[in-house]
């Protein structure tokens, strides 16, 4: 499942609930977390986490911050690190997913050219004038052919 939910909207109209749509208040997203609200205003001031804010500046968090949050608790209480630790740890995974997603990004774009390449070449061949006779090499002949000029071309 890649994390998308179609849910009915008002008017009719239906609307995309995804990984990333901000949808916990900061008591909710604390209980699914499993951390006090205090915490999660820490993590936010300090960079580890930052949900989204409404017009009136509430916090509101996604499912992937939620799950960012566990991952925080878990390197902090399980591991030992410290949350400067943590910190760099994240930027270093969102650095690679995003590497990750150039490359791939450029390896398609490599298949493209190699594909319109192969195109362009059948092309080419296709507009080779078939009316030529192809060169074959002649084997050599054993056979010795004696010339003799004329008398008087000498």
């Amino acid at each position: 499942m890649d994390g998308r939910r179609r849910l009915p909207g008002f008017g009719g109209r239906a609307y995309e609930l995804t990984d990333e749509t901000p949808v916990y208040v900061i008591s909710v997203a604390a209980q699914l977390s499993g951390l006090h609200p205090q915490t999660l205003r820490q993590y936010d001031r300090l960079g580890l986490v930052s949900p989204d804010r409404t017009a009136g500046r509430g916090r509101r968090y996604s499912a992937r911050d939620i799950e960012l949050l566990r991952q925080v608790q878990q390197l902090s209480q399980d591991e030992g690190i410290n949350l400067a630790g943590i910190k760099r740890i994240i930027e270093l995974e969102n650095q690679v997913a995003a590497l990750q997603a150039r490359v791939a990004e450029l390896s398609a774009a490599v298949e493209g050219a190699a594909a319109a390449m192969q195109q362009r070449e059948a092309q080419v061949h296709a507009s080779y004038r078939r009316d030529l006779v192809p060169y074959q090499d002649v084997q050599q002949a054993s056979a010795l052919v004696v010339w003799r000029p004329k008398r008087g071309e000498q």
